[in-house]
């Protein structure tokens, strides 16, 4: 076990709660560790179980973007169960308690929801670009079953590519004899490795979607430029303008409530990216500055920090779903609405715990800075 920076996300220094410190803080961090990382999985798993469960039940959100925010919402699933709730055990009982196969199988699956999940953010934006900039080959690009088939090239190939986590960990003991879960090969062959996954899923895909949002936002603002100039009656939507603005023109001019939408789903998915790279980046930079000193940076609290960022990555997007899309936020009443019925036969304290929770948490009426009645307006 000679190298202890690892990146893994459930452990990604290997920090002992046993080392260092006075019991007091000990017991202090178990405490904030096991209910911050238990309320953000939570939250989490049940918000992206209804996204999953709302697209795959509602004939009119099975569209191509919403596809891939069901394999989005799988790959974060995928890591709230296999970094965050390992992390739980791991506060609580000081040592790793699911022996060699879980090592290989809990690793596994963390580094393959974490890098799915960087790619169907990729996927997403790349269907929004070829939607708004190309809407004439959206025709027959942006499908529902050409997306599935992507989603599948995804998931094939991404768990190929982790399978090389097999070889890399291992379970041993550290200095205070404790079991860790960790990387058993040495910095200078793990280095490469790193970087190679940093560069392919996370800085490539950044990159990518940076790009793409920016051409959007051009032919956005384009589209806004061509609506108000038709509305003053100043211009007319000429087949040259329809060739360089596509169904823009036509939609600027005759479906404004069309634009509005369009506009929304945009502007959602463009969060999503932001707080992808924002609540990352804590963590990449720590794996990256710990893989070339000498003696890597072991604080407790801040590698918690880098740990709740991360799972509050994969728990976030039901609620910007929620908060941004008319269509999620209905579905998400119905959805709600139609557990209360059952419920109503069977148990009525589960039913009005469920009642609290849907207005509570997803459904609030408190006005937002990101809420559907002032997305596109100043």
């Amino acid at each position: 076990m000679e190298n202890r920076s690892s990146s893994k996300v459930d452990t990604p220094t290997n920090i002992s709660l046993g080392v260092g410190g006075l019991p007091f803080s000990i017991f202090e961090y178990k405490t904030i560790s096991v209910f911050l990382v238990l309320t953000i999985c939570g939250v989490g798993i049940i918000g992206n179980t209804m996204v999953v469960t709302v697209v795959l039940t509602t004939r009119d959100m099975r569209t191509p973007t919403n596809c891939y925010l069901v394999s989005l919402a799988v790959a974060d699933l995928i890591v709230l169960v296999a970094a965050g709730l390992p992390n739980i055990s791991d506060s609580l009982a000081g040592t790793w308690i699911y022996g060699f196969a879980g090592c290989l199988g809990i690793t596994y699956f963390q580094y393959l929801g974490i890098n799915a999940s960087s790619w169907f953010i990729t996927a997403f934006t790349v269907e929004r670009y070829i939607a708004i900039c190309h809407p004439m080959k959206a025709q027959t690009m942006c499908t529902v079953s050409r997306a599935k088939r992507i989603i599948a090239f995804v998931w094939i190939l991404t768990s190929v590519y982790c399978m090389l986590w097999f070889f890399l960990v291992d379970v041993a003991a550290n200095n205070s004899q404790q079991l860790e879960c960790g990387y058993k090969v040495s910095r200078n062959l793990y280095l490469p490795i790193y970087l190679l996954d940093f560069a392919l899923f996370f800085i490539t895909p950044l990159l990518v979607t940076t790009v793409l949002y920016g051409l959007i936002g051009k032919v956005l603002l384009q589209s806004r430029a061509l609506h108000h100039a038709t509305a003053q009656g100043d211009l007319t939507c000429q087949p040259s303008l329809m060739a360089g603005l596509g169904r823009l023109c036509l939609i600027s001019t005759e479906a404004p409530l069309s634009s509005f939408f369009l506009l929304q789903v945009t502007k959602m998915l463009a969060v999503v990216v932001a707080l992808f790279a924002l609540l990352w980046m804590p963590y990449r930079t720590l794996v990256l500055v710990n893989s070339f000193v000498e003696h890597p940076y072991l604080d407790r609290w801040f590698v918690l920090f880098c740990r709740i960022c991360i799972y509050t990555n994969s728990a976030i997007n039901p609620i910007i779903y929620n908060l941004m899309s008319q269509k999620f936020r209905l579905a998400f009443m119905r959805l709600c609405k139609y557990r209360e019925e059952g419920l109503q036969r069977q148990n009525p304290y589960l039913r009005a715990l469920v009642i609290m929770l849907c207005n509570r948490v997803y459904f609030s009426d408190t006005p937002s800075l990101l809420s559907p009645s002032t997305v596109g307006h100043r």
